[in-house]
């Protein structure tokens, strides 16, 4: 879809105006996040978000909030343009810009899924511009994520 088409998605996307904004935690250190997620048997899944998208306020309240409250599946958000520190999976001094610059995140929303050793376990999920199937991609991508980090 281009960017043109998903701008004008945009208020279809959009929550009822009444819906309370949904938070995810922010970390401090991804590597205790990742250390805590892996402890549950569970992938570390990160939300890159943007403060006033539309796309990530649907990702964030209407997916990744609610698997959160009703699973216990670790999710945590990184916010593009934040220079708020952040410990890497290494333990290495960073920032949520930064951190984002490494992974080479160029838009929101992006979901990430994480395994050992801070390595990506699944294919990430970019953009929300299918909402009918968000849902179905999101679960096929934690289930990945979840294979991938079973005990062999």
């Amino acid at each position: 879809m281009r960017r043109r088409e998903l701008l004008l998605a945009a208020p279809a996307l959009a929550l009822p105006a009444f819906a309370q904004a949904a938070t995810l935690p922010t970390p401090t250190s991804l590597a205790d996040e990742l250390q805590q997620a892996l402890g549950k048997g569970r992938p570390l899944v990160v939300m890159a978000s943007l403060e006033g998208c539309p796309f990530c306020r649907v990702v964030r309240d209407s997916h990744l909030a609610p698997l959160r409250a009703q699973t216990g599946q670790p999710i945590v958000q990184v916010d593009m343009g934040s220079r708020a520190a952040v410990a890497d999976f290494q333990g290495k001094a960073s920032t949520h810009e930064q951190l984002l610059r490494e992974w080479r995140i160029k838009l929101a929303p992006v979901v990430m899924f994480f395994g050992r050793g801070g390595r990506e376990v699944a294919e990430r999920l970019v953009g929300a511009s299918i909402p009918d199937f968000y849902g179905a991609y999101l679960e096929q991508r934690l289930q990945a994520a979840m294979k991938s980090i079973a005990p062999s």
